[in-house]
């Protein structure tokens, strides 16, 4: 019978394992990582939303090759630092300037910050993304992840398909680097 206010009753439960089910938490899980990590990568807020979306449709596209030998985030990550690598390497985005550099910075301030506390965050993340920007591509994503995303070595070792050694080592010339290149900023 149906009710008016709860609607027609299902004579059997959805299949549990409708993969848009499983996109739909996957995102609801992952897509603020996601977002931030191709906003760093890009440095345009409007480019990382869409890199975003592009990451999640190209992982429900794929979601039956998922073969789980990694977590799903680190899955995920995987096609992100792909996908935004991709958008970074074509003609276009390497001929043309974006002018949305300081949107990356311009978020609204809380009412109970100076208006020189504002400033000086603004300045210091402004500082860290031209020093980010100088560091290779490879010691970038290697600092990204570890610093904005929190994941262990052996997570970012399979991320970038190299040993848990060679990870611990280059985040360590990594960390010197951006010391170096940051005090230069100052």
């Amino acid at each position: 019978m149906t009710d008016p206010v709860q609607g027609p009753e299902l004579m059997e439960p959805p299949p549990a394992a409708w993969p848009g089910d499983e996109i739909a938490r996957l995102y609801a899980e992952h897509s603020r990582a996601i977002y931030y990590l191709a906003l760093r990568f890009l440095g345009d807020p409007q480019r990382a939303e869409d890199a975003t979306h592009d990451v999640f449709l190209k992982a429900f596209r794929k979601l039956d090759q998922f073969r789980g030998e990694s977590s799903a985030r680190t899955w995920l990550y995987r096609i992100a630092i792909n996908h935004c690598q991709n958008l970074l390497q074509t003609w276009h985005q390497r001929h043309v300037v974006a002018n949305s550099d300081d949107a990356i910075w311009d978020h609204a301030p809380a009412r109970t910050d100076s208006p020189l506390r504002v400033l000086e965050t603004k300045e210091l993340g402004q500082r860290i993304q031209t020093t980010l920007d100088r560091l290779s591509a490879e010691y970038r994503l290697l600092l990204l992840l570890v610093a904005d995303e929190e994941l262990s070595y052996d997570q970012i070792a399979a991320l970038v398909g190299q040993s848990t050694d060679a990870v611990r080592g280059k985040l360590h010339r990594a960390r010197k680097t951006f010391a170096v290149l940051f005090e230069q900023t100052a």
